[in-house]
């Protein structure tokens, strides 16, 4: 279980997270939303201990450190790889640091992407590195694995296609943790949803007890949010009226 209690970040006095508290259980798939700095980034951050934080978050009740850093992985847009080194360099350094490093996976997922092996990650393109940082976070063999915005610079058949490989080779105690903007691609693929909005947690709410109110993810975010249906016909009509 990776439990989250009371944390809050400041980044020189101004809020990144506050007071967020929040438990994810061993297999589930979580899909973390909201606006752009509502503190996506920020959460999973801490988590990893990238960042220091107040509060306390904890793995199966034990501080997060050297001794269990392993069984958490991330995949993020901002990359984590080495780009001088080759898929095929990377899969050795994991193997060497990674005792729990899947090859099966890895290989599999290489081929799914069409991912050339011998060369140098800063060849690729944006796409291809996203990917290659998505086929790394789910090969080290952790427990928890995050990802932020891991799509990016992707077609919408490369994404869609993912998410029907990944649901199919997850084991049951694996635990995905996602933080993107495609509502409505992942309603399907994520068994949960945390809503995030200045710093807080302003939603959590599971897809079948959506699926029980009859409402979509995308109804859940604009009710939560309190989304203006006629936000946009205000703008225009103001602007036209100062013309």
């Amino acid at each position: 279980m990776l439990e989250i209690k009371d944390v809050t970040k400041l980044y020189s006095g101004r809020r990144g997270i506050a007071s967020v508290d929040l438990a994810v259980g061993p297999g589930e798939i979580v899909g973390l939303f909201g606006e752009n700095g509502a503190g996506k980034t920020t959460l999973l951050k801490c988590i990893l201990g990238y960042f220091k934080y107040h509060g306390e978050i904890t793995l199966d009740g034990a501080p997060i450190n050297t001794k269990n850093i392993d069984r958490l992985a991330f995949a993020t847009c901002e990359h984590s790889f080495f780009p001088n080194m080759s898929p095929a360099d990377h899969k050795v350094f994991y193997q060497m640091n990674f005792p729990k490093f899947n090859e099966r996976r890895f290989e599999g997922l290489m081929e799914f992407f069409e991912l050339p092996k011998n060369r140098a990650l800063k060849q690729f393109s944006v796409g291809q590195q996203n990917q290659f940082e998505v086929i790394l976070a789910l090969s080290q063999g952790a427990d928890y694995i995050l990802m932020d915005e891991p799509f990016a610079g992707n077609d919408v058949f490369n994404r869609e296609d993912f998410y029907k490989v990944l649901l199919g080779i997850l084991e049951p105690n694996e635990t995905i943790i996602l933080s993107t903007h495609l509502l409505e691609e992942v309603e399907s693929f994520i068994g949960r949803a945390v809503l995030l909005r200045k710093g807080k947690i302003v939603g959590d709410v599971t897809t079948d007890e959506l699926e029980e109110s009859g409402r979509s993810l995308m109804d859940f975010v604009k009710q939560t949010y309190h989304y203006e249906t006629d936000r946009v016909i205000k703008a225009l009509s103001k602007m036209t009226d100062e013309e």
